[in-house]
């Protein structure tokens, strides 16, 4: 596998890291239809997690084995996928080699009381990662819970150990919890500051979710209206948190979300293009679909962030 000058490039600007770090983000970026364009499509599947089963796989109910989202993965051309620890040693060996894969170390649930501190619970740990031939660990953080500092202090101590064995990290960066409003977690104010945070982290790859152009921090405010920071469209805000992740420095991928129509799904990737951000992580929007239609529209993602579409 010759890595792109494009992949090169983007590797380049880690310069902190280790080789075993940098090989692993090659795999990723040199991996499926998107090989070598410096864009990713990740397939992440932690919803059973967090929703419960029949909320993330009665809609397309093949969605319940594992070996089904490997697969799917797979035969969209993607770049990795992404899951808690069950899921991955469900088929490890049957698809050991196949695809990079994303081992979940934190994950939350929805039977907790609504007065519990927003966090994770931490369900794996690096040496998993390892014996399970992973890329990569993946971990949330939630800005703007008070719970938001241990989550740090977690990952850090986790991304410290990841590196020094020659696996990468990827912070989930969701704002959530006490110190933001509903409207706030997606205010664009908030999603830069939060791949910001991640970044700060050492994360090698950032998940954030699009914003909205509401501002929800009086004093970034002023700062956004004095500046005339552009926030007017969805590739403008992209550009916008992009810029906040060490000016591009860092990859940088954004979630799906919720399940929504087709059309929705493109338009936010031709978005994520054309505000120079590095692709998608699209679990929902998906498995969700039956495997035709899934394969059908992650094709056509691949096909906006290639400029065809």
């Amino acid at each position: 596998m010759k890595a792109t000058r494009t992949v090169q490039k983007i590797l380049s600007q880690y310069e902190g890291e280790t080789p075993g770090v940098k090989a692993q983000l090659c795999r990723m970026l040199m991996t499926g239809k998107l090989a070598g364009t410096g864009k990713m499509i990740i397939l992440p599947v932690d919803q059973g997690f967090e929703h419960g089963p029949a909320r993330s796989f009665a809609p397309n109910a093949p969605g319940y084995d594992p070996h089904y989202h490997y697969q799917l993965a797979i035969d969209a051309g993607l770049n990795a996928y992404a899951a808690p620890l069950g899921p991955l040693e469900a088929g490890a060996d049957t698809f050991a080699g196949q695809i990079p894969t994303i081992l979940k170390v934190n994950s939350a649930n929805s039977l907790m009381s609504g007065t519990a501190g927003k966090n994770q619970a931490v369900t794996a740990s690096v040496d998993d990662a390892l014996r399970l031939g992973c890329a990569a660990i993946g971990f949330t953080i939630y800005p703007g819970s008070d719970m938001a500092i241990d989550m740090m202090e977690e990952i850090t101590e986790m991304r410290r150990e990841a590196a020094a064995k020659g696996v990468a990290t990827v912070i989930w960066s969701y704002p959530r919890g006490e110190g933001v409003t509903k409207d706030g977690e997606t205010a664009i104010d908030v999603a830069a500051y939060a791949g910001h945070m991640a970044a700060l982290l050492g994360a090698h790859i950032i998940k954030i979710k699009l914003s909205t152009d509401h501002i929800m921090q009086p004093e970034a405010k002023k700062v956004y209206e004095a500046q005339g920071i552009d926030i007017s469209t969805q590739a403008a805000r992209v550009a916008h948190c992009v810029q906040s992740a060490f000016n591009g420095r860092r990859l940088i991928v954004f979630s799906g979300g919720a399940a929504k129509g087709a059309d929705a799904v493109y338009d936010d990737a031709r978005a994520i293009r054309d505000g120079g951000g590095n692709g998608s992580i699209i679990g929902r929007n998906s498995f969700q679909r039956s495997r035709e239609d899934a394969l059908d529209m992650l094709g056509k993602l691949v096909d906006i962030y290639k400029g065809k579409a």
